[in-house]
């Protein structure tokens, strides 16, 4: 019997349906999971009649691979992948592949391929973005790690993703050690921030324009036609729309608590650890946190009152502003992202090619829009953009909403309603643009009281100085050190 192109651990929605998109793109694949019934199920049910093959061991999986083997782990990150990783090399050989397709965070991933390739082995860590359908038809898919591996699984990976308009594969190599799961990780941050502001636009036209559902569907349904046509712009406006068998909004029955899993909380670790002004991914998790925290806010709402004021202008040029300020806080949101990735890049010695991950996110991910072909344009006129804010087209874009941004976050604030993720874009505008910051203060205050010395206008950078405030301390400054 001819052997399997790839194998696959792992059946859960995930796994079961990259398995048949594989299978549909004309490859065979050997499938294993740890509870073998889910094997038998799958084989016999969804995958009957197609080129998949159960197994029931690893020994049996692997031994149904054709060689170089490729074996791809979709199973919960964690010790779980370390596990599968020790029962698959007794059974593998060098110059094979494993291939770790989960949610895992890149360190994770660096030291695994390390580890892998002391075994002669090779290793892949890609992230997988697109979810239940995206999986079944066509995912992003950024893969990183071993790059001896990446000809081997190229033709599958690139099969299987999903395809620009114009047959562009939305998926590449990212680079070395963890830099697939990275890029994975910081596409999951802004997917935070974007879901963030538009909760945000959500609740100022409900409860600051006092807008129905079915009005705030047209005007969603209106956006996605426009610069702001995204995945997640056309599901606002459909679950804004959905009605359950009595007829209700099911949006208004769901309890205000969010959950997550980690990803974007990676994300805003990874950018202080980079020294990176991630604000507005960050104000996005930390909103989710505050939304976990709904006993006391209940209480709260009973206790501290508040000044607000009722909205009193024009809603419908309000809901343009709001239209407006999504689109400018948006543009930031990615402008953040990358900021990271070049921070990163520099850090861990990955050459990343910033226009290739716009386009492997121009479809199959939960952050695909129209928007990321102007992003992958930026960086073809300047491969060397230091930030989104400074391409023209962008630059542009900002000038043009700036107005309506401030209109909005003045309104919501007067307004009482919470906009830490729109708000904090607009901060960051203002502070990237500000020739001049107070940090001098900043300085002068640490000088002061721990003596951490500064820098001074009219001496070279990295030259540093300590003042005696009080006049009662000494000469010694202490270390200085920037993170």
């Amino acid at each position: 019997m001819a052997k399997a192109d790839i194998g696959l651990i792992g059946l859960a929605v995930m796994g079961e349906n990259l398995v048949l998109n594989m299978e549909s793109k004309g490859f065979s694949v050997a499938v294993f999971n740890r509870t073998v019934e889910k094997v038998d199920r799958f084989v016999n049910g969804r995958a009957k009649d197609k080129r998949i093959v159960g197994c029931h061991s690893i020994e049996e999986l692997c031994a149904s691979i054709e060689r170089p083997r490729k074996v791809m782990m979709l199973v919960q990150a964690g010790k779980a992948v370390d596990a599968i990783i020790e029962q698959l090399l007794p059974h593998l050989e060098p110059g094979d592949i494993i291939i770790d397709g989960g949610n895992t965070h890149f360190p994770d991933t660096a030291r695994r391929c390390a580890y892998v390739e002391s075994k002669g082995l090779l290793y892949i860590g890609t992230g997988v973005s697109g979810g239940e359908e995206g999986a079944l038809l066509g995912p992003s898919m950024m893969p990183g790690g071993s790059p001896d591996a990446w000809p081997h699984v190229k033709d599958i990976f690139q099969s299987i993703c999903a395809q620009t308009e114009d047959g562009q594969p939305c998926c590449d190599w990212v680079g070395e050690g963890g830099a697939g799961h990275f890029v994975k990780m910081v596409h999951n941050g802004i997917e935070y921030g974007d879901m963030q502001m538009i909760c945000e636009t959500y609740q100022l036209m409900r409860d600051g324009l006092g807008m129905s559902n079915d009005a705030m569907h047209e005007v969603f349904a209106e956006w996605n036609r426009g610069e702001l046509d995204s995945y997640l712009i056309e599901i606002t406006r459909d679950i804004l729309a959905y009605r359950d068998e009595q007829g209700r909004a099911v949006l208004d029955d769901i309890l205000d608590t969010a959950g997550q899993k980690g990803t974007g909380k990676w994300t805003a670790i990874e950018a202080l650890n980079l020294g990176q002004p991630l604000t507005l991914i960050g104000e996005a998790v930390f909103a989710r946190c505050l939304s976990a925290l709904k006993d006391e806010r209940v209480q709260a709402a009973r206790i501290l009152r508040g000044q607000t004021t009722a909205f009193q202008g024009d809603a419908k040029a309000m809901t343009e502003d709001l239209r407006q300020a999504l689109y400018a806080a948006k543009i930031v949101s990615y402008a953040q992202g990358y900021q990271l990735m070049r921070a990163a890049a520099r850090e861990y010695g990955w050459n990343l090619n910033y226009g290739g991950i716009a386009l492997m996110w121009r479809g199959g991910c939960i952050i695909r829009s129209a928007f990321l072909r102007r992003i992958k344009e930026a960086f073809d006129r300047d491969a060397g953009l230091v930030n989104l804010l400074l391409d023209p087209f962008f630059k542009e874009a900002i000038e043009r909403a700036e107005p309506a941004w401030r209109r909005v976050i003045a309104a919501a604030v007067g307004m009482g309603i919470p906009v830490p993720a729109m708000s904090a874009a607009l901060s960051y505008f203002d502070g990237y643009r500000c020739e001049r910051l107070p940090a001098n203060l900043l300085q002068a205050q640490r000088d002061y009281f721990g003596a951490h010395q500064y820098e001074r206008l009219d001496a070279a950078r990295g030259e540093f100085f300590h003042t005696n405030w009080t006049g009662r301390g000494g000469s010694t400054s202490a270390s200085t050190y920037i993170v």
